[in-house]
Order: structure tokens, then C-alpha cells, then sequence
């Protein structure tokens, strides 16, 4: 997809479908304008027979017969005084879901005036793009039914808007690569595969490249992790890439949950668990190999990014981990193993005591970690949780950049007796009420207390059941993009 900005005016613009962001109240002035280039002496009375009248996410599309412009879609943007930078995001999210099959040039046609042109041109760009993605691997014939398109967004400053435009094609195609891992069946995404796909990114995008196999996590000690992966005839991975700039002021090291499907093991999911849907229990991972692939073309100075995986799978065999367990991770703490479904921790506390012998300046791990977030927050916002509170404001304010929910919650000391075990150090689930505060409380036992670490139960935003905004039905890639901010915002900082 080719998207650019053109400061020409709506009437010199020519391309065959238009997609025009209208304020609510200001109707009749863009009728009278879009007269003047589109040869409709009906477009008046079509507008008013279909009510539009600009309310937030209404839509009109108008097919056209005479002229150059083949069809014009109306999108509301509510009231003027009350206009968001996302709104326009949604707006050409809802635009383009209208025309996608449509062949040649798109133009967007929005109030440009109320917002900075470049952080416009990024957000209505990034939409375009994310929701203009199909995933068809997977089809008899995948062939692409739509061809590229050429995006021109109109009225817009080129100058202030091409910078910010060039990093949309990195960091959607590493959404798209997130998205894509986590749509990917498990019998063809395996614990081998991840590796495979981030052995293909270190070859690509020239990043380091690590890889652990059980006998050199063994060694290491990695004994919650190597205990999920047991039931599972596919041998564990862990993967280990990293980001090198010419000149590094920060280290930090991205998590992600990796289990490429998650049974529950001997605590099956059953009934409401929609186990069918456990391939994308390795939501955490796509993230953050999602961002390394944005991060490695982009290229920001003076990070160093490490990306960590600690990939297996959470089955049944005869070796399984069985309810009751005892297992000890890399840091020496004993875990009494009440749950084999609360196996996402597990793997991700050898992950947290490998990261903090890196000696970050951060740690952020993303994980589809608990359904009690998804209860607390539903699927539209992730959780974060963080006892370091300018950890957390960067985090807030990266997401809250690229539209995508996440809300601080509390790191609740007093809940850790429910996580305590009799004969252990510790039991890998606490009681019902304050569940995905307990799982944090429990990864928080696998860091270094120097180290500024936050958790981001992503559980909820991962996947989606309905076409929703910038993500179609499926795979979000969640986190990808909160993530590449951070890590931008954090390159800035340290000029």
C-alpha cells in the first residue's frame, strides 16, 4: 500500500473512490463542495433521504455514475468541539472496510486543521493499512482479490507529514506479522516454528539471535518452564533476539508469553474455556516479535532492545505435569503447582530471572495471561500493572498514542498471602476474587526489585470476535504498537 499526503485541493484531486470525514452540522457546506466536482445533481437529496447528518461512526456510501470518482463515502465525526485524533482513526477504519475491493485510487478527505498534520497523517495512515489486512494463507486460493492501492491523504502539509507517514509501512507490517503468528494454527505454529520465524527475522533485519534447546535450559535451571513444556512431545524453544544501535544509553527486555497452545494440561479447559481458541495463547509473543520486526527497520539510536520467548506447548502425556507438582524455577524458588492452566507463569517466571541477568533499565512482558482481566476489563483494554509509576506513564502514554486500551491497575500487597503455600515457597494460583492481580503478584517474585518491570495482561485484546475499529474479526496484534512507542519515545529521550 502506497500512502502518501497532497496538499492540492479537494477539486484538483482525481482518483476513483473518496472517503470524506464529515462534522456533524457541517453537511450542507460539503454537499455544496463535493457539487462542485461530483456530477450528481441528486447528491443533496440522497444525504437527506439516508438521515446522515455527520453523528459519530455514521456512514453514507454513494455510488457514482458520471465522472472520474466512482464512489464517495461519508463518514460522521460528531461535533466539532468534542473531535478526537482517534476519531479520525476510526473514521478511515470505517471508510475503508466500505471500498476495500475497490480498485484504484483512494483519497481521504478529513478536517485536518484540528490536529498536528504529521500525528494525523500517521494515525489515519496506520488505520487505512490495518484494516485493509486479509489473512488468507491458509485458503485453498489465496490469492488477493483487491489489488494494491495508492492512499492520498488530501489537504494535508507534505512536508509535516512525510516523516511520520515513512514509519507506517515498518510498524504495520509488524502488526501484521504479530497478527499472523497468532492466527496461525497450532499444528503449524509449534514451538520449532516460533523459533523458526524469529531466526527468519534475525536473518532479515540483522538482529542477534539466540536459541535455547531443553539440555541449555536445563542448565540454567529452568525448571517452571521446563515443566509446562513436559507434557508436550514438541520440544521447547527459547528464543532470545536482540536489537543493537551503533550507540547504546538503555537497555530494555520485551517478554512475551509464548505457549503455541495451551490444553490447560491436567486442569483440561472445558465448557466456557473455548479451548479451540488456545492457539492464541502465544498473544504475549506476537507482540513482541512483532515490535522487533518494526523496531529492527525503523531503527531507533541509543536502545538496546532484547526480545525474549520462552516457547513450548501445555499438553497431556504421561510425563505431564500433574496437579500437586513441586517444581523449582531458575531463581531457586520452590512453586506448588495447585493449577497445570495457570502454566503462562510459570514459563514466564524463568523468562523474568533471564531477563534480569541481562541488567535492563526495564522489563515489560506481555502475556494472554488471566480471564480474570477479560472480566474486569473486557476485550478492548489491556491491564498494566507496575509499581514503578514512570514505567507506567510511559507505558499509558505510548498506548494511548497508538489507540490502543490499557488501564493501571493495582499491585495489591496484601493479596500476596493468597498466592503462599504450605509446602513450598509459593502456589502458582491464589484465590478467585483478584486473580490477574494475584498472577502479577506471582511474576513480581521472579524480578530483581532494582529493575523497573510492568505486566500487561493482554488476554482480553488480543483477539476479537467482531470487526472492531482498525482490527478485523480474528488476530489485533495488541501491544505491537504500544510497545514501538515506548521504544521510540525512550531513543528520543536519551539524545
Amino acid at each position: 500500500m502506497q500512502i502518501s499526503a497532497v496538499s492540492k485541493e479537494i477539486n484538483e484531486w482525481s482518483g476513483s473512490v473518496l472517503i470524506a470525514g464529515v462534522l456533524e452540522g457541517t453537511i450542507e457546506s460539503q454537499i455544496n463542495l463535493f457539487q462542485t466536482i461530483i456530477k450528481d445533481n441528486y447528491l443533496r437529496q440522497r444525504v437527506k433521504d439516508a438521515k446522515f447528518e455527520g453523528k459519530k461512526s455514521q456512514k453514507l456510501s454513494i455510488e457514482l455514475l458520471e465522472g472520474n470518482i466512482k464512489k464517495i463515502v461519508f463518514v460522521g465525526l460528531g461535533k466539532a468541539e468534542n473531535l478526537l485524533i482517534n476519531d479520525l482513526r476510526k473514521a478511515a477504519s470505517i471508510g475503508t472496510r466500505q471500498v476495500f475491493s475497490y480498485e484504484r485510487k483512494l483519497g481521504i478527505f478529513f478536517p485536518w486543521d484540528a490536529f498536528d498534520p504529521s500525528s494525523a497523517a500517521f494515525a489515519v495512515g496506520e488505520a487505512i493499512y490495518l484494516s485493509s489486512i486479509k489473512d488468507l494463507r491458509f485458503k485453498s486460493d489465496p490469492k488477493e482479490s483487491s489489488p494494491e492501492k495508492e492512499v492520498e491523504l488530501i489537504g494535508l502539509d507534505v512536508k509535516a507529514a512525510n516523516l511520520s507517514i515513512a514509519e507506517i509501512n515498518p510498524i504495520c507490517e509488524g502488526v501484521k506479522f504479530a497478527r499472523e503468528l497468532v492466527s496461525a494454527p497450532p499444528n503449524f505454529l509449534t514451538p520449532y516454528q516460533l523459533a523458526k520465524e524469529a531466526e527468519k527475522l534475525a536473518t532479515d533485519y540483522d538482529l542477534d539471535l539466540k536459541i535455547l534447546d531443553k539440555k541449555e535450559c536445563e542448565d540454567l535451571g529452568m525448571g517452571a518452564y521446563l515443566a509446562v513444556a513436559k507434557g508436550s512431545d514438541l520440544e521447547p524453544n527459547f528464543i532470545h533476539l536482540k536489537y543493537s544501535p551503533i550507540i547504546s544509553k538503555n537497555k530494555v527486555v520485551l517478554i512475551g508469553k509464548g505457549l503455541t497452545f495451551d490444553s490447560g494440561g491436567y486442569n483440561l479447559k472445558v465448557g466456557a474455556s473455548q479451548i479451540e481458541k488456545m492457539k492464541y495463547d502465544m498473544g504475549g509473543s506476537a507482540s513482541v516479535l512483532g515490535a522487533a520486526r518494526a523496531i529492527a527497520e525503523l531503527k531507533p539510536s541509543n536502545t538496546e532492545v532484547h526480545f525474549i520467548v520462552a516457547a513450548c506447548e501445555n499438553m497431556i502425556n504421561g510425563s505431564a505435569l500433574h496437579p500437586g507438582d513441586i517444581v523449582k524455577a531458575s531463581n531457586g524458588k520452590t512453586i506448588e503447582v495447585n493449577n497445570t492452566d495457570a502454566e503462562g507463569r510459570l514459563t514466564l517466571a524463568d523468562a523474568l530471572v533471564y531477563a534480569c541477568q541481562l541488567e535492563p533499565n526495564a522489563i515489560v512482558d506481555l502475556a494472554t495471561l488471566t480471564g480474570a482481566c477479560v472480566i474486569a476489563l473486557g476485550d478492548e483494554i489491556a491491564g498494566l500493572w507496575t509499581d514503578n509509576d514512570q514505567l507506567s506513564e510511559q507505558l499509558t502514554s505510548a498506548a494511548h498514542k497508538a489507540g490502543e486500551g490499557i488501564w493501571r491497575m493495582p499491585m495489591q500487597d496484601s493479596y500476596k498471602s493468597g498466592i503462599k503455600s504450605s509446602i513450598a515457597d509459593l502456589q502458582n494460583t491464589g484465590p478467585r476474587p483478584g486473580g490477574s492481580i494475584t498472577a502479577a503478584l506471582f511474576l513480581k517474585e521472579f524480578v530483581n526489585s532494582d529493575i523497573p518491570w510492568a505486566h500487561i495482561d493482554i488476554a482480553g485484546t488480543c483477539w476479537t470476535e467482531k470487526d472492531r475499529d482498525i482490527n478485523p474479526k480474528g488476530a489485533t496484534g495488541y501491544g505491537v504498537r504500544t510497545l514501538v512507542n515506548w521504544i521510540k519515545e525512550l531513543s528520543l529521550k536519551s539524545n
